[in-house]
């Protein structure tokens, strides 16, 4: 599962409000002080915005956009008093698009994955994957050193003691067939 998060900048009643109720959250939420401390923290974890959401008062929305070159990561939260499950439903809301756009497009070296449409691109070519071979690809992306056949097991797999090693040689087996039929 791709993970989300949500950015809470200068907005502390907010982050503690949230800091409550995070274990009812489909969301992990991160409190920063002001834009520079998070645009330090940015640069020092190399944290990605695609699938994620900055939240922060509009009257910081100029500052915000020359600092920041991803714009469609900020969420503007003004219009107050408004209810809290009605926040949620609307960061939710974002979230779901950003999930949306940031699966349409994830680049591996010379491949694009559209993990909406399950299919993998190189040129022109493309092909149809499985969600099995998806999760592979993915896992074996974010490792990078090779993995045993065992640690994909427990990963992608889950492990279950009557799983066969043969069922995950398998895979990766018809995996680099059809790679290497549809792209050479």
């Amino acid at each position: 599962m791709i993970k989300q998060n949500i950015y809470i900048i200068d907005y502390e009643d907010l982050f503690n409000i949230f800091d409550e109720i995070k274990n009812n959250l489909s969301f992990q939420i991160f409190n920063y002080g002001n834009l520079d401390q998070f645009i330090e923290s940015l640069n020092l974890d190399e944290r990605k915005l695609d699938n994620s959401l900055i939240i922060t008062k509009k009257i910081n929305k100029s500052k915000y956009e020359k600092e920041l070159t991803d714009n469609k990561s900020l969420f503007y939260l003004d219009d107050l008093p408004i209810e809290l499950s009605e926040i949620i439903a609307k960061i939710n809301v974002q979230l779901i698009k950003k999930k949306y756009n940031y699966q349409s497009q994830i680049n591996l070296t010379k491949y694009t994955i559209n993990l909406n449409s399950r299919t993998i691109y190189k040129d022109k070519k493309k092909l149809k994957l499985t969600e099995k071979e998806i999760d592979i690809i993915l896992f074996l992306n974010g490792n990078l050193r090779p993995q045993s056949i065992e640690k994909l097991q427990n990963e992608v797999w889950g492990y279950s003691s009557n799983l066969e090693t043969h069922t995950v040689e398998t895979h990766v087996y018809r995996l680099r067939r059809k790679i290497k039929e549809t792209f050479d």
